[in-house]
């Protein structure tokens, strides 16, 4: 077994594409954005600043957060995979992510979880920092008007309300924020293999790294 890290911008299809291979490779998928936007959701519903770098960080000594391999969120035991889903969250959870100490306090948890091998990564630091020595990377990209069509279908099958244009903008504020910020930015590791799925299937995506991971795998 070998780690796969998979990195990218917003909507891109990391999660979708990792949640497949983790299931036709029998790998563990690990969702770290997830993890971020936990944090940021429970910041927001105890109304603590999302600036404020320390009493984030205070509030992470008290916090759980547990990924299941059905692809749950558990926070502090209790299951938020749809709260945390929304376009407020994602930006939230865009500010939580450059702060420095919450970085390295849920980098620690994410390394971890994958001492053991056999897991599929996705974020936007897994092969510059998190599993900076993973056997595969990939760095999935898309066009911005490709990734805001995709959020707006996902958010209309989840009811969730929306603006076409409106995320658009929001994305590229994402883009802005994971590319620009100080702590790990949204950057492609040098040995990272891209992948640009704004005009292919995620069923083609999925073949393309199949093919990268069994290269792997075989020479070793």
């Amino acid at each position: 077994m070998i780690n796969i890290a998979i990195d990218g911008p917003s909507g891109a299809g990391k999660s979708s594409i990792a949640k497949i291979l983790a299931k036709k490779l029998t790998y563990t998928h690990l969702d770290t954005g997830s993890m971020y936007r936990a944090v940021a959701y429970k910041a927001m519903m105890n109304h603590l600043d999302i600036e404020n770098e320390d009493v984030i960080v205070d509030m992470l000594k008290d916090t759980d957060i547990r990924l299941t391999n059905d692809g749950k969120i558990y926070l502090d035991d209790t299951d938020v995979s749809d709260m945390i889903r929304t376009n407020e969250i994602s930006l939230l959870a865009s500010n939580v992510s450059k702060h420095a100490k919450v970085r390295k306090d849920l980098v620690s948890r994410q390394q971890k979880m994958a001492l053991n091998k056999g897991v599929i990564m996705d974020g936007r630091d897994i092969g510059t920092v998190v599993l900076k020595d993973a056997e595969v990377k990939i760095f999935l990209t898309a066009s911005t008007i490709k990734r805001a069509q995709r959020r707006y279908l996902q958010n209309q099958q989840l009811n969730i309300a929306s603006d076409l244009d409106q995320l658009i903008k929001e994305i590229e504020q994402r883009d802005y924020q994971d590319t620009h910020r100080a702590a790990s930015p949204l950057v492609k590791a040098s040995d990272a293999i891209e992948i640009d799925s704004s005009d292919i299937t995620i069923d083609e995506v999925v073949d393309k790294i199949l093919e990268i991971v069994n290269r792997k795998v075989n020479v070793k």
